[in-house]
Order: structure tokens, then sequence, then C-alpha cells
């Protein structure tokens, strides 16, 4: 009976350390980035830009003439960016397709948001290979986002 038990121990072992090891992997973009304080630095940061944009800021306007709107904006697309990068944050806004119908999003308003996303990852210092991270995870809304 006790040659049996290491066997099974050892499976144990090395299921637990292979999960805790996907675990590590999967907050790892949420950890590197800086956590959810410098995400909510960065989307800070990306509003701004996003409501200063020429070409796509009459998307945001409702939202950034009302404080409250605003706040939860700002709450929903911070949970949102942390819980893409592998954070312990919950997004629980309306899909991509419901938030963005009947908008007329198009591909250059999208690219134009992405633009002004990066200039917010760059402002905050964000390195390279995890600003390419993070841009992976969420560009493929797009098109839940784009309807023209």
């Amino acid at each position: 009976m006790r040659k049996h038990i290491a066997p099974i121990l050892l499976t144990v072992t090395l299921a637990l350390t292979a999960s805790m090891a996907w675990a590590q992997a999967k907050d790892a973009l949420y950890k590197s980035l800086g956590g959810k304080k410098a995400i909510m630095a960065v989307v800070d940061l990306f509003v701004g830009n996003c409501a200063m944009d020429p070409k796509i800021s009459s998307f945001f306007a409702a939202d950034v003439k009302d404080p409250k709107k605003l706040a939860k904006f700002k709450t929903n697309l911070v949970n949102q960016i942390c819980e893409a990068a592998g954070g312990p944050c919950k997004y629980t806004g309306k899909s991509m397709k419901e938030a963005h119908a009947g908008m007329g999003v198009s591909g250059a308003d999208f690219d134009a948001l992405v633009g002004d996303l990066v200039a917010a990852l760059d402002k905050a210092g964000v390195k390279p290979a995890d600003k390419m991270a993070l841009l992976g995870v969420l560009g493929p809304m797009k098109s839940d986002i784009v309807e023209k």
C-alpha cells in the first residue's frame, strides 16, 4: 500500500505546482502593469485623451459632462482592463456589442481610440511588451465595437 502513496503524492504535488504556475502566469500582465492603481491612472489619462480627441470626443461627450456617468464609465473601464490583464477585477458592464450598438463606430474611430490608449500607456510609462500584450487582449473587441 505504501508504494502506491508516493506516486499519488507526486501526482498531486505536480498538479498543484502546475496550477500555481498557471495562476502566476495568468496575472503576470496585471502585476507587470502595476496593478489596479496603475490601471486607474492609465484610464484617467485615456479618458482625458478621448475627451480631447476631435475625431472621437463626440462618443464620450455625454459621459464627460455627467460626473456620475463618468465615474461609472471609468470604473467599468478599469475593471475591464484589470480583468483582461488577468487581475482580480470583474467587469460587469454591458457586452461591447450591446454598449456600442447604434453608435456608428467606424474602423477609423476605433483606430483613433487605440491611439489615445497607446498615448495614455506611453505617458504612464508602460513597458512596450506590456503595452503590446494588453493591446493583444483588448484588440479582439474591435469586431463587437465597429459597426461600419
